[in-house]
C-alpha cells in the first residue's frame, strides 16, 4: 500500500491529503524520514572539505524536508483532531524525535564546522541575513550543549528525550480531563439567567453528545462553553461547581494527574540549565529574548501590577456594592472567583447599558472573517479566494488562496474554528509548510485553530467580543507566517524571539473595534442591519471596563511562571502551596483566580516555548500599543506609509533582523510603555475616564 506521507502530494498547492492519511501511515513514515534526515546531515558532518557557509549552513538548511513535512501534519492533527491511535503514536514518537534532533544538535563534527564559521563570521563576506542564520545556528547548537564534553552532552540528550515524553503526557492528561467532564443541565433553575444564544449553544452541545432529553443542555470545560455560563448564570452554586472543575483540570482525575509531571519537568529543566551554565531554568529560557533576563521581565510585570491591582479592587468594590443593592434580603459578605464574571457583567449593564447579548447577534464568524480579510487587504494588499476543493480532516475546515496586490500567489490560509472533544483547548497558529526562498520560492500553508462553540445546525456561528479578539489575534500570527520573505527556512515566519512573536498578532486585534470596521462588517445575523452607532459607542466607552481584573489575572500567572522557574528546589515542590505562597507575596486579590493554574498550564508544560516566558504577551503589548498609536495619530487607520513599514520591517522579516532593530526601523525610536498603560486603562489619564 502506498504511504501518502512518503508520496508527492497531488493536491491544490501541495496541501496535505488528509482524507488519505491513516494513523498506521505515521510510524513507517517517521522511520524512513528520520533515517533520510540523518544520512543528509551526516554527509554534511563528514565532509573532508573545510567548512564554508554553503557546504555547512546552507547544506543543513536543505536537510530534513520530508521529516519536517510529516512532523507538521502529525503535530497539527494531534493538537486539533486526535484519537487514541494518534495519541499512542505521539507517546512513542515524542521521545524518539527528541533523541533524533539531539543527535544532530550535539554532533561534535557539525558543531566544529559551525563554530569555525562563527569565529570568522566577520571575514566571510556574508550579507545580513546569511550572517543572522549563521549566528542562530551557532546559538542553537550551544543551547543544546554541543560545546560540552561527552558525558554532559549525553545527559543533555537524555534530558531532552525525557522532557519530550513528559510534555506529551501533560498535554494528553489535560485533554482527557477536559473531554471527560460534561455538566448536563435539565432543570429550569439551572438555566436561569442564560440568554438564548447560550442556551442554544448548550443545547447543540447536548445533541452532539447524544442526549435525547429535550430539556438537556450541556456545559463543558471548553472556555467558549464555560465562560458564557459563568457570565450569565444566576445559579451561584452551579457557578461555583463549574469554576472548581475548571480550576482542577489536570489534577481532577487520578489517572490523568499532572502534579508529578510538573515536578519531573521542573527538575529536568533545572538540571539542563545548570549543565549549560545557568543558575536556573528561567535564566536559560530568557537568555535569548528581548528581555534578556528574568529581572527585566519581572520589572515590566511589576510596572503594571500595582496600578492593575488598585483598579481591580475598585472593580470589586463596585460589584460588591451592586450585589448588596440587588440582594438586600441576603447581601453577600464577599464575592468569590466564581462570582466575578457574573457581577462584572451586571455592572457593565448598569454603567454602560451594555450587555453581551446585545452585541453577539452582530458578531457573525463569517462576517468577521470578511472583516479581517478586509483589514489585511487595506494594510498589505492581500486578497483571499476560497478553495472549495481543499482536502479536509474535518468538515469545519475552510481554506483560502492568498494573493498579493499584483495577483501573485502568497500562500494558503486555513481555519479550523470550532471546539471538539478531540481538540486541545486554546487558540493557536501553525503551519503545514513554512516559507523559504533558498533554492526556489516555497510558499507557506498556514492554519489558525480556535475553539469557538459550534452553532446549532443551520444557524450562523456568533462570537463574543473576546472570541472576536482571539480571531483577529490568531490571524495576526497567520499573516506573520504568510507574509514572510526570508531566504532561509530557519529564519522564516514566526520563528522569532518569544517576546516578539506576539507583536504581529496583538497589533491586529486593534482593528477589530474600529468604528469603520464594525459599521461595515458587524451586521445582525437575522435582519442584516449594521450595528447601530449608539451600540458601537457603548462598546468603545466600555472597552477599558474590567481591565484591572484582566491584567491581574494575566500578570499573576506570569509572575508565578517566573518564580517557578527560578526555584532551585523543584523536588520539594507542592504546586498548590507554591501558587498560594506566590499569590500571597504579590497581594493577589482573593476574588480573582489565576488565569492558568499549574496542573493545566499548557503554555508552561506542554512544551518549552513559553516556559518562563508567559510574560511575553505583555512585552509584545508594549510594542503593539506604541505602534498602533502611530496609526491613530496619523488620522488614517490604514496609513499607507505606516502600513508599508509594518509589512516591510515586521511581518516579512521573520527572524532575519534583531527584533529591537526591526521595531526601531518601524517607529524610528525605541518603544515606550505609556501607550500600554493607556490602552489597559491603567494610566492616570485613562483611569479618570473609566
Amino acid at each position: 500500500m502506498t504511504n501518502p506521507l512518503l508520496s508527492d502530494w497531488q493536491t491544490p498547492f501541495g496541501l496535505p491529503p488528509f482524507e488519505q492519511i491513516e494513523p498506521a501511515h505515521y510510524l513507517p513514515a517517521f522511520e524512513q524520514a528520520m533515517q533520510e534526515h540523518w544520512e543528509e546531515v551526516d554527509r554534511v558532518a563528514r565532509q573532508e572539505a573545510p567548512p564554508t557557509f554553503d557546504n555547512t549552513i546552507v547544506a543543513l538548511e536543505r536537510c530534513g524536508v520530508r521529516l519536517d513535512r510529516i512532523s507538521r501534519v502529525f503535530d497539527n492533527l494531534t493538537a486539533s483532531h486526535t484519537n487514541a491511535q494518534l495519541q499512542a503514536i505521539e507517546r512513542e514518537m515524542a521521545p524518539r524525535l527528541a533523541a533524533h534532533h539531539s543527535r544532530i544538535l550535539l554532533d561534535s563534527r557539525l558543531y566544529a564546522r559551525i563554530d569555525d564559521l562563527h569565529e570568522q563570521r566577520q571575514q566571510l563576506g556574508l550579507d545580513s541575513q546569511s550572517l543572522r542564520v549563521l549566528e542562530r545556528y551557532h546559538l542553537d547548537f550551544r543551547q543544546a550543549g554541543a560545546h560540552l564534553q561527552g558525558p554532559q552532552r549525553d545527559r543533555l540528550a537524555a534530558i531532552a528525550e525525557e522532557l519530550a515524553g513528559c510534555y506529551t503526557r501533560f498535554s494528553q492528561n489535560v485533554l482527557a480531563d477536559e473531554g471527560a467532564f460534561v455538566k448536563v443541565l435539565t432543570q429550569d433553575e439551572e438555566l436561569q439567567g442564560l440568554p438564548d444564544f447560550v442556551r442554544a449553544t448548550a443545547r447543540a452541545a447536548a445533541l452532539a453528545r447524544g442526549h435525547t432529553d429535550p430539556q438537556a443542555h450541556v456545559i463543558t470545560l471548553s472556555r467558549s462553553s464555560l465562560m458564557p455560563f459563568m457570565t450569565f448564570s444566576e445559579n451561584r452554586a452551579l457557578r461555583q461547581s463549574l469554576w472548581q472543575a475548571w480550576c482542577q483540570r489536570g489534577e481532577r482525575l487520578a489517572e490523568h494527574n499532572n502534579l508529578p509531571l510538573i515536578r519531573q519537568i521542573l527538575q529536568l529543566r533545572l538540571e539542563q540549565a545548570r549543565l549549560l551554565g545557568y543558575a536556573n531554568s528561567a535564566e536559560k529560557a530568557l537568555a535569548d529574548t528581548m528581555a534578556g533576563s528574568p529581572a527585566a521581565a519581572r520589572k515590566l510585570l511589576m510596572t503594571v501590577w500595582e496600578p492593575a491591582r488598585r483598579r481591580a479592587q475598585e472593580e470589586y468594590n463596585d460589584m460588591l456594592a451592586l450585589a448588596r443593592q440587588r440582594q438586600p434580603d441576603d447581601p453577600p459578605a464577599q464575592l468569590h472567583a466564581w462570582d466575578w464574571h457574573y457581577w462584572a457583567e451586571q455592572v457593565r449593564r448598569d454603567r454602560y447599558a451594555l450587555e453581551e447579548s446585545q452585541v453577539k447577534p452582530y458578531l457573525q464568524l463569517s462576517r468577521l472573517t470578511e472583516a479581517m480579510f478586509h483589514v489585511a487587504g487595506q494594510l498589505f494588499g492581500l486578497r483571499f479566494e476560497p478553495l472549495a476543493n481543499a482536502p479536509r480532516y474535518t468538515e469545519a475546515l475552510q481554506a483560502w488562496e492568498v494573493r498579493d496586490a499584483q495577483g501573485q500567489h502568497v500562500g494558503v490560509f486555513i481555519s479550523d474554528n470550532f471546539a471538539r472533544n478531540n481538540k486541545r483547548s486554546g487558540a493557536w497558529m501553525s503551519v503545514f509548510r513554512g516559507q523559504s526562498d533558498l533554492d526556489s520560492p516555497v510558499r507557506p500553508l498556514v492554519i489558525n485553530n480556535n475553539n469557538f462553540s459550534a452553532p446549532p445546525q443551520g444557524e450562523p456561528a456568533l462570537l463574543s467580543l473576546d472570541d472576536a479578539r482571539t480571531l483577529f489575534h490568531e490571524f495576526g500570527h497567520g499573516l506573520h507566517g504568510l507574509l514572510s520573505q526570508c531566504r532561509y527556512p530557519r529564519l522564516a515566519g514566526t520563528q522569532v524571539l518569544r517576546d516578539f512573536v506576539e507583536f504581529p498578532s496583538q497589533i491586529m486585534e486593534n482593528w477589530l473595534l474600529q468604528p469603520q470596521i464594525l459599521q461595515q462588517f458587524a451586521r445582525h445575523h437575522l435582519s442584516g442591519e449594521p450595528m447601530p452607532e449608539a451600540l458601537i459607542e457603548k462598546i468603545l466607552r466600555a472597552s477599558r471596563f474590567n481591565q484591572g481584573f484582566a491584567t491581574v489575572e494575566y500578570v499573576s500567572s506570569a509572575l508565578v511562571d517566573l518564580a517557578l522557574h527560578e526555584n532551585t528546589r523543584p523536588e520539594d515542590l507542592d504546586p498548590a502551596a507554591f501558587e498560594q505562597d506566590m499569590l500571597t507575596q504579590i497581594g493577589m486579590p482573593p476574588a480573582i483566580g489565576l488565569r492558568h493554574r499549574l496542573p493545566h498550564f499548557l503554555h508552561l508544560f506542554a512544551g518549552d516555548g513559553y516556559a518562563s516566558a508567559y510574560y511575553v504577551y505583555l512585552w509584545a503589548e508594549v510594542l503593539e500599543a506604541d505602534a498602533f498609536q502611530a496609526f491613530v495619530q496619523s488620522g488614517n487607520l490604514f496609513d499607507p506609509d505606516l502600513a508599508g513599514r509594518l509589512k516591510r520591517h515586521i511581518f516579512t522579516q521573520g527572524n532575519a533582523v534583531e527584533p529591537m532593530q526591526a521595531f526601531q526601523a518601524l517607529m524610528g525610536r525605541p518603544p515606550r510603555v505609556e501607550p500600554l498603560l493607556v490602552q489597559r486603562g491603567l494610566s492616570a489619564a485613562a483611569l479618570s475616564e473609566v
